[in-house]
Order: structure tokens, then C-alpha cells, then sequence
């Protein structure tokens, strides 16, 4: 019998939706069935990659017994941390707090009035290391909540308690400057690793937003460290297990410290925000390493998350059959010595375990390797090497393909669209940046309602039930200005507007500037989340901050940029400390440096070349943040394009920044110049 998950749109929940726990979906009815029956909640959060919310899910809710005592004691509440990153946010600052680490699947025991008192993470079905069963946790719970009920609620009282008194330390409203951004700088090569590319040491993750500052400071100040640090750290993601070397794209991050073993789950964010990255890489350096992974890493995203309505699906699993009926992690993606002689024969198999680093031994688990790329200049020529990919690849075709979780996020979808409408542009891909457009026709025809409010997820062209976070507004508007500034099409800088214009009313403290993640007319949790900080991807405040910058520039719009220098406040607070974690709050602080500068490029048409060629060296420029208008002369596509006439009857560009402008010009290679950084 199914239980109420089954008419959920997230593929995660309708994983668990004939599990004979008895889940709820988060709902205030949920907590006033708990209030009625006078029992905790259980709530259970995770996402459809997650390995560990499998195997708990399979140990443990698929376990008739344990479901049995959950049903008695407890109201059970599923939440799918990428539908409602708000509730995920709140419980994971307290489990943090009380534990001082945090991760999925997330367990926290909950009062009927949502006050959490018991928390965890992953519970095995037997004590193992020095952890508890889970049903050893849901007996204790429910003996403490059942003899010690008033010990529960001052527990639950002061977590709710202390993480109201979290507030942020906010820094002033101004923006970093150039001694805040140098300090950042130096904290970062404090905590690079040299031999290895990156920061830090195991788990790995891809630092996208930080590699966006890198490259944004060494365009403005010629640091030549900034640029070696961001391309170093590139290569070896691309020359590790962490890149899929048949396929293209990313996985999540990797285990070691070599960019070696990979967690093999493929997410959407990650791949956008390293699309876009290695394209700007190759913008900086003409590096062929970064146009390749920049372009492989479109064509996945395209090929393999593209949904049937034109958006992007969010995640593939770590998981796949391993041929045996087993679900394994890594079983699409690895290979042993005896698996290459099949498909390629013994003298190619030798060939191709060497240029991807195969060995007998393996560099994964019972002797499989990911593929690498290790340093063998000269081992393949380029024919062979070609044939060898497509043998293998067409061969991984065949194996189980890991599971997909098919829904449309609102907010990664506007990174994709930032990516693939900026790697179509740089590498003459019209098919790139019309993917673009479609995704960005999806999210204005499905997520947006007549007041340009948005839905956070649709899956299977139906939009889901959750209001959009910051994040959503602000990636969004992101990738509307990236396809505005490439396509010459002004709709999308209107689209942007109003999505903005939402974060200005509902997501903005009037007092200090500072922005939360929920909107002001939003579900009240026991907190209003508020985290200025990174994750795997860019917070919702300083993606918030840098598109309200890009959208002043395009149109002079003094709120808007009021509110982008407020916003940064935080930045010029936490750069210096914690640089790692604010790099996209960095990026943006690069841009406020240095202008932004505004480029309008004016011509007869379009496609006319010489439109095309201005067009095309605009957008190629590294000047941190800079905007770019195409269009005719007198055309209202863009405020930028007002009163810019061609010159001598030829197309020609007006690059101005800081109420200054330069004389126009009608020569590419003068663009170039003027827009290095």
C-alpha cells in the first residue's frame, strides 16, 4: 500500500512512496497529526543521489519491523533537501551546532511545533563503531519523550533559543576594496595545495566560485598567482577520476586528495558552474585543455541531463546495476585491465591502460580504476586515441545506466543557462545556446506566475508545490543576463528585472541590506535562514549581489547597484577570513572594482559581420563582470543602446564604466584592448 508519497513530483520522496514507514510529506498537517497523537516527529531529509540515504532507506525504511515501531511512535516526515533547501538549512545549522558536523541523510527528532531536540545523520541497522542502531535511537527517544517530556522541551527550547541568537556579524555596508581582495588572495594561497591543484585536503571539492575570483582578480590586476592557482587547479581536475574522461562532465567531488576516486553522483550545478569556468579559462589563456572540458562538459549537460520539456534534469546517481542485478557506486564509470582486452584487444587494451592510468592492482575497489588522463604527451597519436574513446565509450553505453533524478530546479537551471549561452558564444555553438534559450523558456512558462513569482521545481512539464529561495531568484536572473548579453535579445534583461525587482521587496533587510534566503512572505520555520556563505554552490546572497550589479550596469538602475554594494557588506566581513567559502561574493566584489564596464555594440544587424565581429570581442573580454548590449541603432532592446549611433555608417562599440566613457570604436582589436581587465 503506498503511503502519501506517491503523489509527490520529487523523484527522491516517490523513492520512498511504498516503503511501509508511513511517511508524511513536510506539511503543517503533518505536525498536527503528531500534536493529535501526542508523539515526536521523525524528520528524515536527503536527496536522490545520496549513497547513504539508499542504503539507510533500504536497511532500515524498507524493514517491515522498524517501519512497524515508527508508525506507532512517531509521525515520519520525508523532505527532499533540494525541493525545500530552507528546511534543510535550518535543521542542518542545528545538527551542526549539537554535533559540530553535519551531512545526509539528515535524522533530527522533532516536537509537533517543529522544535528539533535529537539529532544524527546516517543510523546503521546494528550498532557498529560506537554508533547506535537506529532502532536503538528511536526506542531511546521515545522513552525520553514518553518519562522525560519536560527535560525534551527545555532542550528543544534552547536549541530554538540559541539559533536565534546566530545572527551574522554583517560587517559594514560597503564594499571589499582592494586591501580586503588582496587579504582574500593571500589566504587562499595559504590553503592551496601546490602538488595537487585545489584547497585543502580529502574530501576534494571543484572550488567553481572561488575559480571565478581567481580569474576575475589576475584579469584586474595581472596576479600572476591568481591565474597559475585557477589553471593548475583546472588541469588536474580534468586530468583526474573527478572528470569523466569518455563522457565529459563532473562528478560531485573526490575522495582523495589527487582528484583520484570520485563520489560518482553527476549534479547539475556542479557541471554548469565548471562549464562556465573552464570556458572563462580559456577566454583568459586560450588554453586547449579548458576548451575541450569546457565544451565535453556542454555537450553532457545537453546529451544526458537535457529533459523532454527543454530544462535540465538535476542529478545522476552515484549507483548503477553492476550487471549482477547489484546496485554498486561507480559501476557505470570504472574499468579493470580484463574489461579493456574485451573491447579493445590486447594490444589497444595495454595502450589505453596506460593514457588513462589503469592498473592491474585498480585505483578504485576490487581492483577496478576510474579513468584518468595522466601526463603521457606523444603515448597515442590522435587517430588512435580517438578510436580507442569511441570503442570504450560505445561499449559503457551498453553497461546499466545510473538512475536520473528528472526534476527541474529552478535555481541550477539558471547556471546552466549562464554556461551553456556563454560556451556557445566563445565557441561558435548555436546549438549551446539554443539549448539555453529553451531551458530559459521552460523556467519563464512553467516557474514563473503572473506576478514573476517562481516556483522552485517542475518535474515532467508540471510545476512542483515550493516557492522559490533567493537562490532561484538570483541564479536565475544570472542566466537571463548571460542570454540577454549573447543573444542581443532584451526580453530576458526585462525578465531579469522583475525577478530582481522580488529580491529587493521580499528577500532584503531595509535596515542593514542583508538578504535572506526565504522571502519575506514565506513558510515560517523556527528560524528564517539567512547564509552568506558558498556551498557546492553560490549563496543565494552573493549570486543575489553580483546579478543586481550586472543588471545596474544594463540599465543605470541606482537601487539596484545600491543594493549589490550593501549586500557585499558581508564580504569585506568574511573574504578575509574565510575566502574559500565566499568566492562568489569575491567575484562580484572584483566587478564592483572594477566598474562593471558597459559595452553596447551597435550595427545595421545582427548577423551583419562586422556586428558580429564587435559582438564577438565583447564578449570575450575578462574585464571582471562586464556587460554587453547588442542591437541596432535606436533600438529599445537595451537602455545601453540609446543614443549610440554607428560611426561613419560602420558598426562600432561604446565601452563605458564609472559615468566615463571611452571614445567609440570600430575595430575589434581596440575592443580587445580596452576590455583585457
Amino acid at each position: 500500500m503506498p503511503n502519501r508519497l506517491a503523489h509527490e513530483t520529487s523523484p527522491y520522496l516517490l523513492q520512498h512512496a511504498d516503503n511501509p514507514v508511513d511517511w508524511w510529506p513536510w506539511s503543517s498537517e503533518a505536525f498536527e497529526e503528531a500534536r493529535k497523537r501526542n508523539v515526536p516527529v521523525l524528520l528524515s531529509v536527503g536527496y536522490s543521489s545520496c549513497h547513504w540515504c539508499h542504503v539507510m532507506a533500504h536497511e532500515s525504511f524498507e524493514d517491515q519491523e522498524t517501519a512497524e515501531y515508527l508508525n506507532a511512535h512517531y509521525v515520519s516526515v520525508k523532505v527532499d533537501r533540494e525541493e525545500r533547501p530552507d528546511v534543510d538549512a535550518v535543521y542542518m545549522e542545528a545538527v551542526q551546532a549539537a554535533t559540530g558536523q553535519g551531512g545526509w541523510p539528515m535524522t533530527v527528532f522533532l516536537t509537533p511545533d517543529a522544535e528539533p531536540f535529537y539529532f544524527g545523520t546516517y543510523f546503521p541497522p546494528a550498532p557498529r563503531q560506537g554508533m547506535p542502531s537506529f532502532r536503538q535511537v528511536l526506542q531511546g527517544v521515545h522513552q525520553a519523550w514518553d518519562e522525560r517530556r519536560d527535560e525534551v522541551a527545555e532542550v528543544a527550547g534552547k536549541i530554538v533559543r540559541d539559533l536565534a541568537g546566530r545572527e551574522i556579524s554583517y560587517g559594514d555596508a560597503r564594499t571589499p576594496g582592494e586591501e580586503e581582495l588582496a587579504q582574500a588572495l593571500l589566504g587562499l594561497t595559504r590553503e592551496y595545495d601546490p602538488q595537487r591543484g585545489g584547497f585543502g585536503g580529502a574530501p576534494k571539492f571543484p572550488p567553481s566560485m572561488v575559480l571565478e575570483f581567481l580569474l576575475r582578480h589576475h584579469a584586474r590586476t595581472g596576479a600572476e598567482g591568481a591565474l597559475q592557482m585557477a589553471r593548475d587547479t583546472c588541469e588536474r581536475m580534468a586530468r583526474g577520476g573527478m572528470y569523466d574522461q569518455l563522457g565529459g562532465g563532473f562528478a560531485r567531488y573526490s575522495v582523495d586528495r589527487d582528484w583520484v576516486v570520485p563520489h560518482f553522483e553527476k549534479m547539475l550545478y556542479d557541471n554548469a558552474l565548471l562549464c562556465r569556468v573552464y570556458a572563462h579559462l580559456w577566454r583568459s589563456t586560450g588554453s586547449e585543455l579548458a576548451r575541450r572540458v569546457a565544451l565535453e562538459t556542454a555537450d553532457f549537460m545537453v546529451r544526458e541531463l537535457r529533459t523532454n520539456e527543454g530544462g535540465f534534469a538535476s542529478a545522476l546517481d552515484a549507483d548503477s546495476d553492476d550487471g549482477t542485478g547489484k546496485h554498486v557506486e561507480g559501476a557505470y564509470y570504472v574499468w579493470t585491465p580484463e574489461q579493456l582486452r574485451e573491447v579493445l584487444g590486447e594490444q589497444d587494451a595495454e595502450l589505453a591502460a596506460q593514457h588513462f592510468g589503469v592498473t592491474e592492482e585498480g585505483t578504485f575497489e576490487e581492483g577496478a580504476s576510474v579513468l584518468q588522463l595522466p601526463v603521457r604527451d606523444g603515448l597515442l597519436d590522435a587517430e588512435k586515441a580517438a578510436s580507442i574513446h569511441q570503442r570504450l565509450l560505445a561499449a559503457r553505453d551498453e553497461r546499466p545506466a545510473p538512475g536520473r533524478d528528472d526534476k527541474v530546479v529552478a535555481a541550477w537551471n539558471g547556471l546552466a543557462i549562464a554556461a551553456l549561452a556563454e560556451t556557445g558564444a566563445y565557441f561558435d555553438r548555436p546549438d549551446l545556446v539554443e539549448a539555453a534559450v529553451a531551458a530559459a523558456d521552460l523556467l519563464v512558462r512553467l516557474h514563473l506566475d503572473e506576478q514573476a513569482r517562481l516556483t522552485r521545481t517542475s518535474k515532467d512539464g508540471h510545476a512542483g508545490a515550493n516557492a522559490g529561495v533567493l537562490e532561484d531568484y538570483a541564479d536565475v536572473a544570472e542566466g537571463f543576463l548571460a542570454l540577454a548579453s549573447v543573444t542581443g535579445e532584451g526580453v530576458w534583461l526585462e525578465f531579469a528585472g522583475f525577478l530582481l525587482d522580488h529580491v529587493l521587496a521580499r528577500f532584503t533587510d531595509p535596515e542593514s541590506g542583508s538578504l535572506y534566503d526565504t522571502a519575506a512572505d514565506a513558510e515560517r520555520l523556527i528560524r528564517r535562514p539567512q547564509d552568506p556563505t558558498d556551498n557546492a554552490a553560490p549563496s543565494g546572497w552573493t549570486a543575489a549581489a553580483n546579478a543586481l550589479l550586472s543588471y545596474a550596469a544594463h540599465t543605470g538602475s541606482e537601487p539596484h547597484r545600491t543594493a549589490a554594494e550593501r549586500a557585499l557588506g558581508v564580504v569585506k566581513a568574511l573574504g578575509p577570513r574565510v575566502p574559500r567559502f565566499i568566492g562568489w561574493g569575491l567575484a562580484a566584489a572584483e566587478a564592483v572594482l572594477d566598474g562593471p564596464r558597459e559595452v553596447a555594440v551597435v550595427g545595421p544587424a545582427l548577423d551583419d559581420e562586422g556586428t558580429r565581429a564587435l559582438h564577438r570581442t565583447a564578449l570575450l573580454g575578462t574585464a571582471p563582470g562586464a556587460v554587453v548590449a547588442v542591437g541596432s541603432p535606436g533600438s529599445e532592446e537595451f537602455p545601453l543602446l540609446a543614443d549610440r549611433p554607428l560611426v561613419g555608417g560602420e558598426p562600432a562599440a561604446y565601452v563605458c564604466r564609472n559615468f566615463t566613457c571611452d571614445a567609440p570604436t570600430t575595430e575589434p582589436d581596440r575592443l580587445r584592448t580596452v576590455l583585457s581587465g
